[in-house]
Parts: structure tokens; C-alpha cells; sequence
């Protein structure tokens, strides 16, 4: 699957631009033109990467970088800065909001699209292609699970929900947050609905006797748990 960036700017022709290099290389774009729109669509999907224009209507690119660096689920994503602002203050202040990159504008589509390319090195985006922990092997860009070496069907959502977990092992999230992470803000289901495919997620665990990985944390939620096995593998 291509990598899914984030484009966060106010002007509809710039916008455009943007989403038009991106796809033209190979990425899949979002478009957002505001910060507020954009935390909503972040709380929907889970892009690779984003670009934020620092001039935003009401909150500022600046105060959005701010705001992700302090969401636990969102502080890693890599963000790029795109501004006409080019003096030395500025790029350290944008830096100084924990964004990654600096393109002032206006800007190089080709310089543009290697330095998205560069950060999804560095942060490890552009090359996971499987998460593996405990004899379980998710392929990212295929879709497909094997455990201990025998492929399995999951259903999208039990793929979806798994792969998330499994992504940020040790870490626990409640039904909301998996609701709104998996599923999305949009779609309007009961935060049961998360119990019920986990049972599902363990019942196939089980034949391997994996489903002890999956940890329910009482009064708060789930967490993917195998202590020091979990892995990221990279190719």
C-alpha cells in the first residue's frame, strides 16, 4: 500500500498542488485546510507522514505541531513544515515544536517529494513491512498473517484492530481510543463492538495458544503484551 501523507494548508490552489505531486510520486494524500480538520481526520486514519502549512486559520500550524508532540497516539508522526517564513528565528521556532522538517515557500516539488521520501527513512515509515512478535508475522503491505508459519484469516476489522495493537505494543487503550483509531470518529458503534472482535482476534490466538497476548487491563482497556519478543522488522 502506498505510504498516506497529510496535507494540512488553507489555500485551496496550493492544496491541490500538493496533493497532485504526491500522488504523481506514489503517495496516497489527505487533504485538511485547517488545523482543526486535521485533528479530525487524524483521529480517523493513520497517515505515514504530514505537512503543515504554518498560516492556518484559527489554530496555527505551529500550535498543531505542538498539540501532536503531546498526544501520546499521535507524537510520532513525522511532520513537515511548510511556510513562507525563512529566517533563522522562524525554522527555530518551528523546530522548537518538535516538527522534523523546514520547506519554505515557494517551494521545489522535487526537493519536496526527497524530503518526504528522507524523513519516512529516518523515522522508519517508508520501509516497515511487517510486524512480527511471538511467532506471529503481519504483513503490512500484503495484508496477510502467518502464525508459526500457517497463514490465517482475519477479518478487516480483526486485521485492522490486531495490527494496531501490535504496532504499539505494551501500551494500553481504551475502548474510545480504539474506536476512534480503528474504526474512526465517523462511524457510530458501541465501544462494546471492540470486546467483541477482540474475542474473535483470541479464538484464532488460541489454536496457537496466543491468545495471552491480547491483555485485558481492567477499567481500562486492552494492550498487546509478549515482555521483550515483540518486534518491528524492517526490509
Amino acid at each position: 500500500m502506498p505510504n498516506v501523507i497529510l496535507v494540512v494548508e488553507d489555500e485551496p490552489t496550493i492544496r491541490e498542488l500538493l496533493g497532485f505531486t504526491l500522488q504523481r510520486a506514489g503517495f496516497e494524500a489527505l487533504e485538511a485546510e485547517s488545523a482543526e480538520a486535521a485533528l479530525k481526520t487524524l483521529h480517523q486514519t493513520n497517515p505515514n507522514l504530514a505537512i503543515v502549512d504554518w498560516m492556518l486559520p484559527g489554530m496555527s500550524g505551529i500550535d498543531l505541531a505542538y498539540r501532536l508532540r503531546q498526544d501520546r497516539l499521535l507524537s510520532s508522526l513525522p511532520i513537515i513544515m511548510l511556510t513562507a517564513k525563512g529566517e533563522e528565528q522562524d525554522k527555530l521556532r518551528s523546530f522548537e515544536s518538535g516538527v522534523d522538517d523546514y520547506v519554505t515557500k515557494p517551494f521545489s516539488p522535487r526537493e519536496l517529494i526527497a524530503r518526504v521520501n528522507a524523513l519516512l527513512r529516518r523515522s522508519g515509515e517508508g520501509e516497515r513491512t511487517t510486524i512480527s512478535a511471538s511467532g506471529i508475522v503481519l504483513d503490512v503491505g500484503e495484508h496477510r498473517i502467518n502464525i508459526n508459519g500457517e497463514p490465517e484469516h482475519f477479518g478487516p476489522t480483526e486485521y485492522r484492530l490486531l495490527a494496531f495493537l501490535m504496532a504499539h505494543p505494551e501500551r494500553v487503550f481504551d475502548r474510545e481510543q480504539l474506536l476512534n483509531r480503528v474504526w474512526g470518529r465517523s462511524i457510530y458503534v458501541d465501544d462494546r463492538t471492540v470486546d467483541v472482535h477482540v474475542l474473535r482476534i483470541r479464538k484464532i490466538l488460541k489454536k496457537h495458544k496466543l491468545d495471552g497476548l491480547i491483555q485485558t487491563v481492567r477499567g481500562v482497556g486492552y494492550r498487546f503484551s509478549v515482555g521483550s519478543d515483540a518486534s518491528v522488522n524492517s526490509k
